[in-house]
C-alpha cells in the first residue's frame, strides 16, 4: 500500500501540475531558512477551491510564513480583491513580500508584521471592511484568540479554516503538556460553546503526516 506522501505525489501529478511559481517560492523560503511548515500543494489547492467556493472578495490570512499559503489564497481572488496577511516574523514577512512580487500579486496583498492578536485588535479599532474567508495557521495557543477576532472581522456566512487541529493525534490527550495542543484543544472548546458558529474538522494524511482542519461557517445559528 501506497504512502500518505506516495499519494499526494500522486494528486498532485493528476489534478495539480508543475507550477514554477510556487515551487520558486518554496525553494526561497528553504534558501531564507524559514521552517518547512508550509501547507502541502494539494491543501494550498484545497485552500484555493474552498475560496472560490465562497465566492471570497476579502480573505483574512493569519500566519503568513513565507508567503506559500498566501500566493494560492490570493490566486482566488476576483478582479479588485483583496488579502490581509499577518505575520509576527519580520524575516519571513520580507520572504513573503519577494515571493508575492515575483508571482505578480503583491498588488492584491496587504501584510502586516507584528503580533497578529494586535494587528487584529487595531484593524477592529479601524473598522476593517468584513472579510469573506479567513484561514489561521499560526501559533496555536492563541487560536481561542483569533477565533474571537475573526468572529468580528468575518460577515455573517464567512468561511474559517484552521490548520493543525488533529496534531497527529494528540488533540485528544487533555493531558497533553504541549501548549500546541492544548491550544488546539481550546479552540475545540470554544467553537463548540460557541451558536454563531457552525463546524467540522476533518483528518489529513500525507506529506504534513496525520494532522487536519477545523472547517467552519460564522455569523449564524447552526444547522438543524
Amino acid at each position: 500500500m501506497a504512502s500518505g506522501e506516495a499519494i499526494d505525489v500522486y494528486i498532485e501529478a493528476k489534478l495539480l501540475g508543475p507550477d514554477p511559481v510556487l515551487a520558486a517560492a518554496l525553494a526561497a523560503n528553504q534558501a531564507a531558512g524559514l521552517p518547512a511548515i508550509d501547507v502541502s500543494p494539494a491543501q494550498g489547492k484545497m485552500l484555493n477551491l474552498l475560496a472560490r467556493i465562497a465566492g471570497a472578495k476579502r480573505i483574512l490570512e493569519i500566519g503568513t510564513l513565507g508567503g506559500y499559503s498566501t500566493i494560492w489564497l490570493a490566486r482566488a481572488l476576483p478582479e479588485g480583491g483583496r488579502l490581509v496577511t499577518l505575520e509576527l516574523d519580520a524575516h519571513y514577512a520580507e520572504v513573503a513580500r519577494a515571493n508575492l512580487a515575483a508571482a505578480g500579486l503583491a498588488d492584491r496583498v496587504d501584510p502586516h508584521v507584528g503580533p497578529a492578536v494586535d494587528t487584529l485588535d487595531a484593524l477592529i479599532a479601524a473598522g476593517e471592511a468584513p472579510f469573506d474567508f479567513v484561514f489561521v495557521d499560526a501559533d496555536k495557543p492563541s487560536n481561542v484568540a483569533y477565533l474571537s477576532a475573526a468572529l468580528r472581522l468575518a460577515r455573517p456566512g464567512a468561511t474559517l479554516v484552521f490548520d493543525n487541529v488533529v496534531r497527529e493525534g494528540a488533540v485528544t490527550d487533555g493531558a497533553n503538556p504541549d501548549p500546541r495542543v492544548q491550544g488546539t484543544r481550546a479552540l475545540f472548546d470554544a467553537i463548540a460553546a460557541e451558536p454563531r458558529v457552525d463546524a467540522t474538522a476533518i483528518q489529513t494524511v500525507g506529506a504534513k503526516g496525520w494532522d487536519g482542519f477545523l472547517l467552519a461557517i460564522a455569523g449564524a445559528p447552526a444547522a438543524a
